[in-house]
């Protein structure tokens, strides 16, 4: 009877503990779709590609169902399976963190379910838990550096992605506890849906007082762990599969889709065409002329809360409020100044308002409007170049994304 007593007890104690924590709804995302008509497209996209490198087939007039075809399969990605293009993201940026889980399943033959397929950023492989059963009390955990920047959303492909039989087959999460810091700090809820889900937090993880980078480097570790409490039964096997978990946030700065970007030629191209390898103007600051650069590294991270900034001369441009300008000084100015300085590498920025001076390659221009938007969207910039600092956007002198602590891309290394 005292067994019997204990164990209610237990169960009231865990149901209690659980009511207190906030419950964390998720935002449906992309469908996932592998199928025949899925393959023959990259199929197709691919031999395209192959006809434009050997010259068969140029960017410049490119049939109106190729360029859909592009835009729907993006000439950045390897494959089907990439998660994100060769562009890279928030993460070439982000930078590393480490994952770790408490059990993996043993290899079957070439497969492999480690837990290093939760951050390889590829459908085509997963983790899949190794205990016996479902799972249930199953861990992963993420170990961020202190310079990280901060995480606003942890994004979940749940599930054996790589066809819809492997995700009924396996078991998927339905909740998880999430801990910060190895505290309770909320469950989140999935949906037993073949898409990739979006957990939207209430608070940023990660370190806000940034202003001394020295001091920040010396802090302790950051820590998520996400504890399997609840699945959704495969088909066929008890095992619980998660494909990706991956994470945007802050302290990345960004241009909108359609920017302008003046090449090494004097052409414009939209920022988000961009490629590894291009050739475009860029302004020595130290000779105050104009130079041919190279870019060796993008970016793609989604933002929210950019600003449209308006000039004297009829033009605008759209950015997340950190962007760097070059000011009439040659000195750097955004609309978050403070920002800008912590996470990049500039010095003395000043608060770009309304009335500053902006360099643009042929004239001196002025702001005369700044609008915020506030609605979610994705965005480009360009991380770094073989020299200089600067590239010219919508005709205004901008800066790189270069971090001020050099950062890995576990992805694409250059």
């Amino acid at each position: 009877m005292k067994i019997l007593f204990k164990f209610i007890l237990l169960i009231f104690t865990t149901s209690a503990l659980a009511q207190e924590l906030d419950t964390l709804h998720t935002t449906i995302g992309e469908t996932f779709d592998f199928g025949i008509e899925v393959q023959n497209n990259w199929k197709k996209r691919d031999q395209l590609l192959a006809d434009l490198e050997s010259g068969k087939k140029n960017w410049d007039n490119l049939t109106k169902e190729e360029g859909k075809l592009f835009e729907k399969y993006d000439e950045t990605y390897g494959s089907m399976w990439d998660i994100e293009g060769g562009g890279c993201s928030w993460y070439c940026g982000a930078g590393g963190y480490t994952v770790k889980t408490s059990s993996q399943l043993s290899p079957n033959g070439v497969l492999n379910y480690k837990s290093e397929n939760l951050t390889d950023f590829s459908y085509q492989t997963a983790w899949v838990e190794g205990k016996s059963g479902d799972g249930i009390g199953e861990s992963i955990e993420f170990s961020f550096p202190p310079v990280h920047p901060r995480v606003s959303t942890i994004i979940i492909a749940n599930g054996y992605i790589k066809s819809k039989k492997h995700w009924k087959d396996n078991s998927r999460v339905h909740k998880l506890k999430m801990y910060i810091n190895n505290k309770p700090y909320a469950i989140i809820e999935l949906k037993d849906v073949y898409a990739k889900q979006l957990i939207t937090l209430k608070k940023n993880l990660g370190y806000s007082e940034r202003d001394d980078l020295d001091i920040l480097k010396e802090k302790e570790n950051w820590n998520v762990k996400l504890e399997i409490i609840s699945v959704y039964k495969g088909n066929k096997y008890d095992d619980t599969a998660i494909t990706e978990i991956y994470f945007d946030g802050l302290d990345v700065h960004c241009l909108a889709k359609g920017t302008l970007v003046t090449m090494g030629d004097n052409s414009l191209k939209e920022i988000e065409l961009l490629n590894i390898g291009d050739e475009i103007l860029s302004f020595n600051t130290e000779t105050k002329k104009n130079e041919i650069s190279v870019i060796t590294e993008l970016a793609n991270p989604i933002h929210k809360d950019l600003i449209k900034i308006d000039f004297s001369n009829n033009t605008s441009i759209t950015c997340t409020k950190d962007h760097p300008f070059l000011s009439i000084k040659s000195q750097w100015t955004s609309n978050d100044p403070k920002k800008t300085e912590r996470d990049y590498e500039i010095s003395n920025v000043t608060l770009l308002k309304l009335g500053s001076k902006i360099k643009t390659l042929h004239e001196i221009i002025e702001v005369v409007k700044i609008t915020e938007i506030k609605s979610e969207q994705k965005t480009y910039t360009i991380v770094n170049l073989n020299k200089n600092k600067t590239f010219i956007a919508n005709g205004i002198i901008t800066g790189i994304e270069k971090l001020r602590i050099q950062k890995r891309c576990t992805k694409h290394s250059l």
